[in-house]
């Protein structure tokens, strides 16, 4: 099975140096009657569907297929439901771990999060000195939650 465990973080700009490149992120979901994620997503030129289960800890199933982009935008303008989430990606290595550093817009803007991939729940990578608080569990950082609680609400 696939499974995602992630440990996901506040950022202090003023530490970061980022790639001079970034991913356009543009997300929406699919309502679900369970805790089963099905998120929509657009990054850069391609287009992936992912399914994702309900969280235990940190871990939670995930399964990602690559899909059209021209599907991604019809499921995003018709199947989604509310807005959609708007951010820059950009990957940071760090020791030996990849971080993902999101830099939202639209209604999100200000938000800034990294999020890394870990191998195991008791995997502690070294944090870089641009990471102020953990904020993982917290549902308010779901990008899912994001659509319907924006950060400029909070």
């Amino acid at each position: 099975m696939a499974q995602e465990i992630e440990r996901k973080f506040l950022v202090n700009m003023d530490k970061v140096h980022l790639p001079d490149q970034g991913l356009t992120i543009c997300q929406g979901y699919i309502q679900t009657a369970d805790k089963t994620t099905v998120r929509i997503r657009i990054m850069g030129d391609k287009a992936f569907l992912t399914l994702k289960g309900a969280s235990k800890g940190i871990s939670r199933s995930e399964f990602e297929y690559e899909i059209p982009v021209t599907d991604a935008r019809q499921m995003l303008d018709e199947l989604c439901t509310g807005p959609v989430v708007y951010k820059t990606r950009y990957l940071i290595t760090h020791k030996s771990h990849l971080w993902e550093l999101d830099i939202f817009t639209g209604d999100n803007q200000g938000l800034i999060v990294a999020e890394v991939e870990l191998d195991s729940e008791n995997e502690q990578p070294e944090l870089p000195d641009w990471i102020t608080q953990e904020v993982t569990g917290d549902k308010r950082y779901y990008n899912s939650n994001l659509l319907t609680h924006p950060f400029k609400n909070w």
